[in-house]
């Protein structure tokens, strides 16, 4: 089997000369496939903060490679030029607060002006925060076809596999955590269906999740959120795979809002919960779920539904991203590692 015959959809590009960063733009997904090219700081951090690209891996990689392309626009001054990088790499850190694969990659750039001597030339550092930054998405790519092939003979022979939000392709370097762990297993002959949570309130599943696994040929049903528990209580459901932004020493999962529903529904239902994510994921300074920051977004995109106010405008809105699935609740976490029970990865980690 060919891992690039199931990359799927690669969500961003560096152009060749390093200068501009294109990214597909999500918000517009499923009716357009739109690209956009950024070439400036503050474009680049308002795409992460307006979801033109999101995913915790995701979020990561155009960090980095923004930064790289911000260094293509400075001078040659060895001062400045450090200044103004380390300044990118501060703005960029504020854009979301829960994924930690974007303070993962941030650090990486960092650590290429702390370990250069003081009078290295600019050319040799833009080239190394280049060559850094594109590092760190194939690392990201080559780790999700790893979880795919370790998670692949967790799911099914056939049946329902239950999804949430969306880490696929979209939300990666390509191929996808759990939708990666999904594409190998249709791919090595699985006969499964996913059943895709629309995941309100800005509809990840219902709108990208269906597009990708649509596109790469693997059954796909959209479901409203409030629909999982009924299907696991007729059987339809076998076994359930989440994404995480953020996961703690103790194997706590951070994940898009309503993660921690399902896994109390699959507890209930005696159904398997796996959560796929890159170790960059992992957050061993964090101790428990209890300390991972949660992202409150705007009560707009609750209020607002496909161009339509949906609730009256005095009433108040609570629209946290993120939910904690506590490790008790997790069957396991799929790494580029392998298999792990979430109990396993503070050992792991040393």
């Amino acid at each position: 089997m060919n891992d690039a015959d199931l990359v799927g959809v690669r969500p961003f590009e560096l152009s060749a000369d390093g200068r501009t960063l294109k990214l597909l733009d999500q918000r517009r997904l499923p009716t357009e496939e739109v690209w956009i090219e950024l070439v400036e700081l503050e474009a680049v951090a308002r795409a992460i903060e307006d979801l033109a690209v999101r995913g915790a891996p995701a979020i990561g990689c155009v960090a980095a490679l923004g930064v790289a392309v911000v260094s293509q626009q400075l001078g040659d001054d060895p001062v400045t030029f450090r200044a103004a990088v380390a300044a990118a790499c501060e703005r960029l850190a504020r854009t979301r607060p829960t994924a930690v694969n974007l303070f993962v990659a941030l650090d990486q750039i960092r650590h290429v002006l702390d370990r250069a001597a003081p009078g290295e030339p600019v050319s040799v550092l833009r080239e190394q925060i280049r060559s850094t930054a594109e590092a760190h998405v194939e690392h990201d790519l080559q780790a999700c076809l790893a979880m795919g092939r370790h998670g692949a003979v967790l799911l099914p022979d056939e049946g329902g596999v239950l999804t949430h939000c969306n880490a696929g392709a979209l939300a990666t370097a390509g191929h996808g955590t759990a939708l990666g762990v999904i594409r190998r297993a249709h791919a090595i002959g699985k006969r499964i269906h996913v059943y895709a949570d629309e995941t309100r309130p800005v509809l990840q599943g219902a709108r990208l999740t269906a597009w990708e696994l649509a596109r790469d040929g693997v059954p796909v049903r959209v479901i409203a959120d409030n629909m999982a528990g009924a299907l696991m209580a007729q059987g339809r459901i076998k076994a359930a795979i989440v994404g995480a932004d953020r996961i703690a020493r103790n194997g706590d999962v951070a994940n898009k809002i309503g993660t921690y529903t399902v896994a109390v529904l699959c507890r209930h239902h005696g159904i398997p919960l796996y959560v796929a994510a890159p170790w960059t994921t992992i957050d061993l300074d964090i101790a428990t779920g209890s300390d991972i920051p949660i992202e409150e977004r705007s009560a707009d995109e609750v209020r607002n539904h496909g161009g339509r106010v949906m609730t009256p405008a005095d009433i108040e809105v609570c629209n946290p991203a993120f939910d904690v699935t506590p490790a008790e609740l997790v069957s396991a976490i799929i790494t580029e590692k392998g298999v792990h029970a979430p109990s396993e990865l503070a050992t792991l980690g040393r």
